[in-house]
């Protein structure tokens, strides 16, 4: 299994980064409403639209932006190591923004994104 190692250190490097950015944007990981609200935004998102928050000159929307991006590769991640028989998750952030996302894809009708 030593080759797919590559998994747990993506998550602890996600995982720190999700992290900062929630950290910056004062979260709490246990306010599930936040979050909720945070992961709803991040999928209502048309195409191009977390490009535009990445490259706002405000602070809250390019942190927002950042954080909706690495979710994305926290996402990812978890597919592919799922597709090989590998369990991958991070930390607290991780699972409460991950949580969030799910729950909130299911309510949108979105559970396959």
């Amino acid at each position: 299994m030593s080759g797919f190692g590559h998994y747990a250190r993506t998550a602890d490097e996600l995982e720190r980064e999700i992290y900062k950015r929630g950290l910056a944007l004062g979260l709490d990981w246990d306010d599930q409403a936040r979050l909720r609200e945070l992961a709803r935004q991040a999928l209502s998102y048309e195409p191009g639209g977390v490009m535009k928050l990445l490259r706002s000159p405000i602070r809250q929307e390019k942190l927002t932006g950042e954080l909706f991006a690495l979710s994305d590769l926290m996402l990812g991640t978890m597919r592919q190591s799922a597709q090989i028989g590998v369990h991958t998750s991070g930390g607290r952030a991780w699972k409460a923004f991950g949580r969030a996302l799910y729950q909130e894809a299911e309510r949108l009708g979105k559970a396959d994104t």
